[in-house]
């Protein structure tokens, strides 16, 4: 019942046709009143079965509730109709509404995205530059004490850190120690030769013992690093280890006065200096390391050459020959000129452009062992660049030569000391007495050793031998 009053309510279709019959019943109930009162009958039941039953025309218009009823239903039905489409209508109109914002949020979160995006996108192409500026910047120096205080402060300057700290690992591999800074506070650690041990307890040393990088802020249990003295101001910092072939030679440690500034984006990029900073840190060493074998290699060379040179101009009688125009006259040993001395040191011509003479230096083998020296009777002169060159040439000409009689003097030595080997061994190997052995070696080489006093043969006794060669 509830339900049908319910549905009554709510439609127009059943509201219109119970209006509609009533209105409609209305017709017959007058028409049967009237009929009544023309017949001037009394009004009771009896009289309306009689007109009813008398007067066609009223069946028809006792169906006049019926058709009313139908066409006020009809007409409900459309307001029905009408309603629900304007409901439809309505809701879809909320639902419109309501994509409406929804597009614009989405349209306006998106835009934020975007623009997030582009910003970053901006200030990773910025990073990368940055990145490519230093790698050039850093690359072309070759000396590690100065390329570490240069690398710290190309990327202080570069990317806005308040510190920059440079450390390696020690060749002990405990240590990872601070070796260049930008911040006052890291020159402060770099004069008491701050160092950090290789384990999980800091920040460098997480990261160089694991060789991963690590991001820390100054909040919750990341707290705990920021208890640095020299460094007050710090908020943020990011340790990125410094690899080279698959081995942790360092860290590269930058810190922020801002909190939360390092991104996951921030860490590639970095990431991607740290490897540049690496190789050349690597590169440096390596230039270093040939660097001084390079020195050491030229010092032995040197050593040898002026060994080999030694030996083989104290054969000579005379330290040089002069040529006085008229005659040559040979140069005592001891008459040995200042003016030689300094251009052997030097190894450069002298030459003014008006002077009464000239030195050209003789090289052997990049040593400089002696000079020609010209010198003009009439005093000062021009000399000219012919002249010039041909002393130059002569001296060229001379070191070979003198470089061919080394050689020749060289090989004939060996091959007198060959010789004298072959014959001792000859000698050697046709006796079978120990004494006899003993003998002719010492007698031997007494022989072609010259100047030497004796020569003694003694070999290991029981006696002689210590105690725990014995069996």
């Amino acid at each position: 019942m509830q339900n049908w009053l319910n549905f009554s309510k709510n439609s127009n279709t059943l509201n219109y046709a119970l209006v509609g019959m009533l209105f409609g019943l209305m017709f017959p109930i007058i028409a049967t009143l009237i009929r009544i009162f023309d017949a001037k009958l009394s009004l009771e039941i009896s009289s309306i079965i009689l007109v009813q039953s008398s007067d066609s025309l009223l069946w028809i218009i006792d169906t006049a509730p019926i058709f009313l009823g139908l066409f006020a239903a009809y007409a409900g039905r459309r307001q029905d109709n009408l309603k629900t489409l304007y409901e439809e209508l309505q809701s879809r109109e909320k639902e419109l509404t309501i994509f409406q914002a929804t597009l614009e949020q989405r349209v306006d979160a998106r835009t934020k995205d975007l623009i997030e995006a582009n910003r970053q996108a901006e200030k990773r192409a910025l990073q990368l530059q940055t990145v490519s500026s230093v790698a050039r910047t850093i690359a072309s120096v070759q000396d590690i004490d100065t390329l570490l205080p240069n690398i710290a402060k190309l990327v202080s300057d570069q990317f806005g850190f308040y510190h920059t700290g440079i450390f390696l690992v020690d060749e002990a591999n405990e240590f990872a120690v601070l070796r260049a800074s930008n911040s006052e506070g890291g020159a402060t650690m770099l004069n008491r030769q701050h160092k950090l041990k290789l384990d999980t307890h800091s920040i460098v040393g997480y990261v160089t013992s694991r060789g991963e990088p690590r991001i820390v802020l100054d909040v919750g249990a990341d707290a705990v690093f920021f208890n640095n003295p020299d460094l007050p101001n710090t908020h943020s910092e990011m340790a990125l280890p410094l690899r080279v072939g698959g081995r942790v030679i360092g860290a590269l440690d930058v810190q922020s006065t801002q909190p939360n500034v390092f991104a996951e984006g921030d860490l590639a990029t970095l990431t991607t200096l740290a490897d540049q900073v690496a190789i050349a840190i690597e590169n440096a060493r390596l230039f270093s390391e040939a660097r001084e074998t390079i020195s050491e290699s030229q010092a032995t060379f040197s050593r040898y050459v002026k060994q080999e040179w030694t030996g083989f101009a104290n054969q000579a009688k005379n330290t040089g020959y002069m040529f006085d125009g008229n005659r040559t006259v040979a140069l005592d040993k001891k008459d040995k000129r200042e003016k030689v001395i300094s251009l052997v040191q030097t190894g450069r011509l002298t030459l003014e452009k008006e002077s009464a003479e000239i030195a050209v230096p003789i090289k052997f083998r990049g040593q400089t062992v002696g000079i020609l020296d010209v010198k003009s009777k009439k005093g000062n002169r021009q000399w000219t660049q012919d002249e010039i060159t041909l002393l130059e040439s002569a001296a060229e000409r001379a070191a070979f030569a003198l470089e061919n009689a080394r050689l020749v003097e060289s090989a004939q030595r060996r091959v007198a000391r060959e010789r004298a080997i072959g014959e001792i061994s000859t000698k050697v190997g046709a006796i079978s007495d120990l004494d006899a052995i003993m003998q002719v070696t010492v007698e031997e080489l007494g022989r072609r050793i010259g100047g030497t006093t004796e020569v003694i043969f003694e070999f290991e006794t029981d006696e002689t031998l210590p105690a725990d060669n014995k069996l």
